[in-house]
């Protein structure tokens, strides 16, 4: 498939629901396949449970009990897919969406690309 390479992009958002405020990214990862994707999430969500108050904590603990295996079915049929739990007036959502990465200038060792050598620092005064 002309050298790109089928994988997901993952992110983490965070959405104040007591105002008109856009999301705000917190983070994203490339994930190579559907397992690590579905581990992505899970792993930040474990990581939080701890500071989750009970309900958002069971949310939580539901999905990655019980949801989890949804999510990866999907994932591994390159369906998007989404986890949120609320805490207090913030949503946190984290996505998981198939994509193909396209190859960029790869380096082989010490090499640099071609286009390296084509610039040219300014001369200084």
């Amino acid at each position: 498939m002309n050298g790109y390479t089928r994988g997901f992009w993952c992110e983490c958002w965070t959405e104040d629901l007591t105002e008109t405020r856009q999301p705000t990214l917190r983070g994203s990862f490339e994930a190579h396949s559907a397992g690590q994707a579905d581990r992505w999430i899970a792993i930040a969500l474990r990581t939080i449970t701890p500071a989750l108050d009970s309900r958002a904590s069971d949310e939580a603990w539901e999905w990655l009990y019980e949801g989890r295996i949804e999510t990866r079915r999907a994932l591994l049929c390159s369906e998007p897919c989404t986890v949120s739990v609320n805490q207090g007036g913030t949503r946190i959502t984290w996505t998981a969406r198939p994509v193909l990465f396209l190859p960029l200038a790869h380096r082989r060792g010490l090499e640099l690309p071609a286009c390296a050598y084509v610039f040219k620092p300014h001369a200084e005064y």
